[in-house]
């Protein structure tokens, strides 16, 4: 999905930033902004009684809110006391799936935070809210590899290619581990996807200001970037607000000692799906785990 640009620590890093024309962002992705063809992703704060509004256009869209509660009329819908949690850390998020040509403003009832993510689309589907307690919530790997999976908008979902999903890492624990890749459509003989070629935003927010994580994203022989002589391999310091690119390959994730780390995937691509596989090396790590970490689930 990406193009051949020569991807660093620097620019797969997206760092929060201050717009003077549009004071309510608090982050913004662009296809152009992230060199690849589909996601466009957006952080944004709203106080009590402010809105803001927006058109779908061409494309199918998911508002997911992390912190306050928010009504939202649509030419498709209205949808009030949307979102009811304090914080990522304090419940499940809520979601809400927009399909194309969609004009929609959303409110805050209670001042806060969402996230909204578009990609374009040639198909038409039904709104769809996600409420927290639809969300499924499972802890994956085991030892100081355990973490939450929060499945907000899931493989098998009733849009066209948006895949959501949120995660949570204790401290000191990694996530995203083994590393795993999904940067080539890849079908065995029988029709069954291996491996999906997919685009994907890591959004963070940790527990505490001074709080951070680290990813590293690589690529292989049979990354096509790798193949036309751009391969990746960065180590990124990710911290509250800031979000990393994936374009392609490998990219696990680890929780800096004494702080919980979140973040939302927003992945889209050549299925809707999150078919993976794992770096080689590595794979052999789940066939070791012991216990899962007893910090989780956080909720």
């Amino acid at each position: 999905m990406a193009t051949k640009l020569k991807y660093t620590s620097e620019n797969l890093l997206v760092l929060p930033e201050k717009n003077k024309e549009d004071p309510d962002q608090i982050l913004s992705i662009t296809p152009a902004k992230a060199s690849w063809e589909l996601i466009s992703f957006e952080v944004r704060r709203l106080e009590k009684g402010q809105n803001w509004s927006f058109k779908t256009d061409g494309n199918e869209l998911v508002i997911v809110n992390l912190s306050g509660q928010y009504s939202i009329i649509s030419n498709r819908g209205e949808w009030t006391k949307f979102g009811n949690r304090e914080n990522v850390f304090s419940g499940a998020g809520s979601a809400l799936y927009l399909p194309c040509q969609t004009n929609f403003t959303i409110k805050a009832e209670i001042a806060g935070e969402f996230a909204v993510a578009w990609v374009p689309t040639d198909e038409k589907h039904d709104p769809w809210l996600i409420s927290p307690d639809q969300v499924q919530i499972s802890v994956r790997g085991g030892d100081n590899v355990s973490r939450q999976i929060n499945d907000l908008l899931p493989p098998g979902s009733p849009v066209h290619r948006l895949v959501l999903v949120e995660v949570y890492t204790p401290s000191g624990n990694w996530s995203s581990y083994p590393p795993h890749k999904h940067d080539v459509h890849l079908e065995a003989e029988d029709g069954t996807l291996i491996e999906a070629d997919l685009e994907e935003i890591y959004f963070y927010k940790i527990n505490s200001p001074k709080g951070y994580a680290y990813q590293r994203i690589y690529t292989d022989e049979n990354s096509p970037i790798h193949q036309a002589g751009h391969p990746i391999d960065a180590l990124i310091r990710a911290t509250n607000n800031s979000a990393v690119l994936v374009p392609e390959g490998y990219h696990p994730v680890v929780s800096a000692p004494g702080y919980m780390t979140y973040y939302l995937n927003v992945l889209a691509g050549s299925a809707q799906s999150l078919a993976n596989q794992d770096d080689p090396n590595f794979s052999w790590v789940k066939e070791s785990y012991q216990h899962v970490d007893d910090r989780l689930p956080l909720y």
